[in-house]
């Protein structure tokens, strides 16, 4: 969906350049969907500098200097990727939360991901497949698939690593990215005052 086309949540729709009431305030689903990202940096200077840029970057970045972004359901700290750090290029990875009983976006893109249970049970559903996943588990996302994850325990959260090469895809210009259906604005019911961990 491109970076421009708005969701007016109390109908719903979607509402593009041009369309009456594109410029009014609607509520923000999840900014990082409603902002311009910067998904492959340009590489610019000498060979010399370029080089001796990318060995003065950090090798370690701790998920504690990144705010939890997102909710009620699912929330995530991008931490490695062309926007938020200098050395990475091709790679993304991020921590992902999930409330209890909450769920993702459902969405699909090019690039295929490694989805790495740390904490708790549920369970993806990849074209209408369901795959259940519990910590300790590796959940493969396939190129191309729709797919949407969610916690299936109603009591506690579920919180995943996921690392994938989206940048370098998108440098392919396997440009493909959809989003079907937004996470919901509500808290699933008995998580209404849930937040995320702010150890990690």
């Amino acid at each position: 969906m491109a970076d421009d086309v708005l969701k007016d949540t109390e109908t719903d729709t979607f509402i593009k350049p041009g369309e009456p009431g594109h410029n009014q305030a609607k509520e923000v689903v999840w900014e990082r969907w409603q902002k311009k990202r910067t998904f492959v940096r340009a590489l610019e200077g000498t060979y010399g500098e370029v080089y001796k840029s990318l060995f003065t970057q950090p090798r370690v970045y701790s998920t504690t200097d990144w705010k939890w972004k997102g909710g009620p359901h699912n929330y995530g700290k991008k931490i490695i990727n062309p926007q938020s750090v200098e050395i990475a290029q091709s790679i993304e990875c991020h921590v992902d939360c999930y409330a209890p009983g909450g769920h993702g976006q459902k969405h699909g893109h090019m690039n295929s991901a490694v989805f790495f249970v740390l904490k708790g049970k549920g369970y993806d559903v990849h074209d209408t497949i369901k795959l259940p996943w519990e910590a300790g588990d590796a959940c493969i996302v396939e190129n191309g698939c729709v797919h949407q994850h969610f916690n299936a325990d109603p009591k506690n959260e579920a919180i995943v690593l996921i690392m994938k090469a989206k940048p370098l895809f998108l440098f392919m210009h396997m440009i493909f990215q959809k989003m079907v259906q937004y996470p919901p604005t509500t808290p699933p019911p008995g998580a209404e005052n849930y937040q995320p961990p702010t150890n990690l």
